[in-house]
């Protein structure tokens, strides 16, 4: 495989999650979509640092600060649906308002 095939597979991943954050109307769904375009981020940068970088090391620092910056981002996003979820009864995006109330 080449670097253009890794990239055109990195594009399609970024497709498909900027088309689900844009389609879904379920919370969970949009935080996945969001997810599955880091992945097409992280699968750039890897594939960058093995085809191109004089340094392979540095190009697998930037996956894994993404995935941890990914992590806190899933955390607090969770909880706040959490939080919606028990307060309205429902996670649809064009039905909610507000958090509080």
């Amino acid at each position: 495989m080449t670097l253009s095939h890794f990239i055109i597979l990195s594009l399609m991943l970024c497709a498909i999650g900027v088309y689900g954050v844009l389609t879904r109307r379920n919370l969970i769904g949009i935080l996945l979509s969001v997810e599955v375009i880091l992945n097409g981020a992280n699968l750039n940068f890897a594939a960058f640092a093995h085809f191109r970088a004089f340094d392979p090391t540095a190009g697998a620092v930037f996956p894994i600060f993404v995935m941890a910056v990914s992590a806190c981002e899933m955390a607090v996003a969770l909880a706040i649906v959490i939080s919606m979820y028990r307060r309205k009864k429902r996670l649809d995006v064009y039905r909610l308002e507000e958090l509080n109330g």
